[in-house]
């Protein structure tokens, strides 16, 4: 069987489904372009707050399922790639969702249930993998995507491919235990004082009106409490990053609390494993912007970075690009790595055959 040059030309439907938002559109694997995106909430648990945990598995099966029929307009696709939220294993068993249906559950196999309703190859990876597939188009030295969201997670992209386990373990420094307090902050996945706890846009917000609450003078006096009318419950994350974009004392005091044991986190994989390149990417992260990563930096400068000056803590870190294409732009970019081999093969052995 011989691939066409019309086959080569036919778009992958790709999908990034998070714990808020899923995005669905067409990938073209020859300009590596994205096109007809739509964005709609996840049937997860931020809109099915009630709902048991297989309850809302069937529910996200159900949705990308539908969203594939109505993107390719009843047509059968190509192939589908699906980045999703969570910890994914070789064969597309996704073994937590903790951002889209809480509390771990069973493992849901994704692969094979969207392989049976699908008729096309369809892969699934982690979010985060399918982000970092995205950067090593353009990335010509080992490196680290971070991502700072609604939770917290981690890549390491280094020798042609990511740096995860066929059981998907690995990139998942937002379930790191760093406050072992009985008391710390709850993670989605149930575990107390994980890193996505205390850091992440969820665990800043917290942060927030918690300081807001202990200190109502100070907080008072803010920017941040202009931004929402002087009550702590009224804190969120969009008037927490304007107000640290905007240098205020009392929400940036809260972010660089934070800030303490990301910094920890990226200095332990810098020295374990020598990545010298991080890209931090995430809504919470954008959002604060250049002013994120410029705190970040101060903190592992106070710190230490072993071995590196400032300058070079400061040429470690850089900021993603400002979008929110990262899952659909890097799965469809691993489709097409992907498919490409398969097609050498497959005209390899035709040829051998042909002889």
């Amino acid at each position: 069987m011989t691939t066409t040059a019309a086959d080569h030309d036919r778009p992958f439907t790709v999908l990034d489904v998070g714990g808020t938002t899923l995005r669905v559109g067409s990938y073209a694997p020859a300009s590596g372009l994205l096109s007809r995106v739509r964005r709609v909430p996840v049937e997860g648990k931020a809109l099915h707050p009630g709902d048991a945990v297989p309850v809302l598995q069937e529910r996200v099966v159900e949705q990308i399922v539908r969203e594939v029929d109505r993107h390719g307009a009843g047509a059968v696709p190509r192939a589908v790639g699906v980045a999703f939220a969570g910890p994914v294993t070789a064969d597309g068993l996704v073994v937590a969702a903790p951002t889209v249906w809480g509390r771990r559950g069973e493992p849901l196999p994704l692969g094979a249930l969207l392989s049976e309703r699908i008729s096309a190859p369809v892969t699934v990876v982690n979010d985060l993998t399918a982000a970092a597939w995205r950067y090593a188009a353009t990335e010509t030295e080992p490196f680290c995507l971070l991502t700072v969201s609604s939770g917290i997670g981690n890549k390491v992209f280094r020798g042609g491919d990511v740096l995860v386990d066929a059981g998907g373990h690995g990139g998942e420094l937002g379930h790191w235990v760093c406050d072992p307090a009985p008391d710390a902050p709850l993670c989605d996945c149930g575990g107390r004082g994980h890193l996505g706890a205390v850091a992440s846009g969820r665990g800043v917000l917290a942060a927030a009106r918690r300081a807001a609450a202990a200190d109502p003078a100070g907080f008072a006096a803010s920017r941040l409490a202009a931004l929402c009318g002087g009550h702590p419950d009224a804190i969120g994350n969009p008037a927490l990053a304007k107000a640290v974009g905007e240098g205020d004392p009392f929400a940036t005091g809260v972010l660089r609390g934070t800030l303490v044991p990301l910094a920890q986190a990226v200095s332990a994989v810098f020295t374990s494993i020598g990545v010298c390149r991080f890209i931090l990417m995430g809504g919470f992260a954008l959002a604060v912007g250049e002013r994120y990563r410029a705190l970040l930096v101060e903190e592992l400068v106070r710190q230490g970075c072993f071995g590196l000056t400032a300058d070079r803590v400061d040429a470690l870190v850089s900021l993603g690009a400002p979008d929110d294409d990262h899952g659909l732009l890097g799965v469809g970019r691993l489709l097409t790595t992907r498919t490409t081999a398969t097609d050498e093969r497959r005209t390899a052995t035709y040829g051998r055959a042909a002889r």
